[in-house]
Order: structure tokens, then sequence, then C-alpha cells
């Protein structure tokens, strides 16, 4: 697995790149839609490959090893045989429900113990336990196991769990080269940046990942409640200490408009629930601006979703069909707004690296974002 950067905007930090895996290549910049337990809510493989043009898919460690589990998975050949996906895929580690399930787990330095959202059974991860939860789940690429800090989160506690979270690093590394992958593909591991919104801990924290030369790099502990300049800060702060000849993933962001700026700063590599959460609740994202589709403006327009989208839904389906769909809690209103949204934050993605590519980005994104934040 390598990453080749390509271009560079003349005015910015944005790039694109290609990310080579043995389930083929990534144009980055990219969005990795989620698929939590082995599924991008209320979507087909089929739509995801051709009608979003997903080109990598999120899985999520603790989801997949609570249900179907490990065996199922092992039975099947890995995740990607189980789930018909022949294209790249990655796994969080878990990290990440560390922070979510404040409420029924214990930290401490060999790992965390939590319960099952499904049953209350209780179980244990460590660093190592979820490095070889993943060697079985078989993604491309796989994640370090991590705090994810809140916010506001204390200096003091920051800190502690940062160097922890460094601690574990180490140890998934270990365990990392210790084993070896179980379906004949080769699988990357990518370290986590924390530290809070605190500047020195995040430089600290950006120094010591890179000093692992892993084949990519993540920014986590972000888009957790803070505001968007925190966000910005943080994320170019941190891309201004990794390795510019590595990938860069910044985790659970967020917004299109987060996306744009994102880039700006030299990330690679998004993911988020928004686009599919928000869907299910009738808030669409278009090139205009966003849409919340259950308001009654929208009972007697049928005009498209998007009149400039390119997803086979702004093409067939109009704004008071959908509305009358997710209005009478039809689950093609669900599916079609999904693949709406999923699409639309693709073709963002493919315009930016065409913006790129022309050396325009900038002027281009500076043009993108008042539309993009408009409430229609």
């Amino acid at each position: 697995m390598h990453f080749e950067v390509q271009q560079t905007d003349p005015k910015s930090n944005a790039r694109t790149g290609m990310l080579h895996t043995d389930h083929g290549v990534i144009e980055t910049p990219i969005f990795m839609p989620v698929g939590t337990a082995g599924s991008v809510k209320g979507v087909h493989q089929q739509e995801l490959r051709d009608d979003i043009a997903a080109q990598i898919i999120l899985g999520n460690t603790y989801h997949l090893y609570l249900r179907p589990g490990l065996e199922v998975l092992e039975s099947a050949g890995g995740l990607h045989q189980f789930i018909n996906w022949e294209r790249p895929m990655l796994t969080d580690s878990g990290g990440y429900q560390v922070y979510s399930l404040s409420g029924s787990r214990k930290i401490r330095e060999e790992g965390v113990k939590f319960q099952s959202h499904i049953d209350g059974s209780y179980h244990f991860f460590t660093p190592e336990k979820a490095i070889d939860i993943q060697r079985s789940i078989g993604a491309d690429i796989i994640m370090a196991f991590d705090e994810c800090t809140p916010y506001p989160c204390d200096y003091n506690y920051a800190k502690r769990s940062m160097h922890m979270t460094h601690r574990w690093l180490q140890r998934c590394f270990d365990q990392f080269e210790r084993t070896s992958p179980k379906y004949g593909f080769e699988q990357a591991l990518f370290p986590i940046v924390q530290g809070s919104v605190y500047k020195d801990l995040r430089l600290e924290s950006a120094e010591a990942i890179a000093s692992h030369d892993a084949v990519g790099n993540a920014i986590g502990g972000l888009s957790v409640g803070e505001p968007d300049d925190e966000l910005y800060a943080m994320t170019e702060l941190v891309c201004g200490v990794l390795p510019k000849e590595k990938p860069r993933y910044l985790m659970g962001v967020g917004t299109p408009v987060n996306l744009l700026e994102c880039i700006a700063l030299g990330v690679d590599m998004f993911d988020c629930v928004m686009p599919s959460r928000n869907a299910r609740h009738g808030m669409l994202f278009t090139s205009e601006g966003i849409i919340n589709i259950k308001n009654a403006k929208w009972a007697k327009d049928f005009s498209p979703v998007d009149p400039y989208g390119t997803a086979f839904v702004d093409q067939v389906y109009t704004k008071a069909y959908l509305r009358h769909l997710i209005q009478s809690k039809e689950n093609l209103g669900i599916q079609i707004a999904t693949i709406h949204n999923l699409a639309f934050y693709l073709q963002l993605m493919k315009e930016a690296r065409e913006q790129i590519k022309a050396g325009t980005f900038s002027s281009w994104k500076d043009q993108q974002i008042p539309k993009l934040r408009n409430r229609l």
C-alpha cells in the first residue's frame, strides 16, 4: 500500500493523490460513507458502486465484533466477502465507542471495559485485541486503538489521555508486527493524533505519530462539539507536522463546508455519518444549500431535488414526491434521501479534485461555501 501526491493547489495546501490498496486505487481527497455494521443504512452495495460512486467505505470494529461476530466474519472470508464489496474498506478501532459509551465503560492502562448496547454483556478491549479483531474483519486500512476525549476537556485530562493513546499505539504496532493478514491481501495500520484543542498537545501528538512512519496518519478527537474555528486551527496545526508524502485522514468530519475548508488545509480523507443520518430525518445537502424536505414549502415543488446534481435520484424524483415519502415514513424516502446525500458528498469531492488539478480550487471553494451554508 502506498500513496502518491499528484497535484497541489497554488493558493492553499489542497492536493490530489492516489492511495494504492490491494482492493483498488483511491483518488483523494475522498469522502468515505460509513457502513457501521457492514451496511450503509438503506443503500445496496450496487448503489454504492454505481449511483454514489463510493471508492471506499467504513466498517465499525465495535459493532461488527458484537454482531455478527468474528466467527461469522472469518467463516465468510472477511468483511469484503461477507457484504460483497470488492473495493477498499477501512475499519475504526472502537476508540470512538470509548468516547460515545461514556456511561457504560471504564478506562484503565490495560484497556477499556464496556457494556454491549445489545444485551448488556461486558467486554474488554485492549490495543492488542483491537488489532486482532481488525485482522479478522479484514479491512485494507485499520486504525490504532485510542481514546477520543470529549469537548470541552480539561487540559490535564487531555494530556494524560494523549500519552496513554501513544502508549496504546506502540502496543498496536507491536501486535500488528506479530500478526499477519488473514485473507491474502495487505492491511495498513494508521495511528491517530489526539490532544483535544490544546496546541502544545496537538503538536506533541502529531510529532509522536509522525515518528512511526506509518503508511498513513489520522487526526482524531475533533468534530466532538468544538466550534469550527477550533476544528480548523487544530487541523491546520497537525497537517503542518504530519508528513506531506503520507495521506492524512480527518476522522468524523463533517459538513460539506467543513470538508472543503479542511481540504484546503491539506486533508486527504474524510468520513462522517452526517449525510446518511441527516437524510433519515429529511435534511438534504444540495449545490444550492440545505433543504429540510419536511417543510410544507416543498409539497408542490415538482423540480428535481438538486437541479445541478448528477445522482440518479436528481434525475428521477422531485422534491414533492420525496417530501411525501418522508412524511409518510416510507422506507423508499429514506433510501432516496440517503443516496442523494452520499452522491452529493462524493460529487463534491470529485469536483474538488478537478479544481485542484486545474489550479482553481481556492477561488472555487470561496464561491461554493456561501451556497453550501445557505438554508433553502
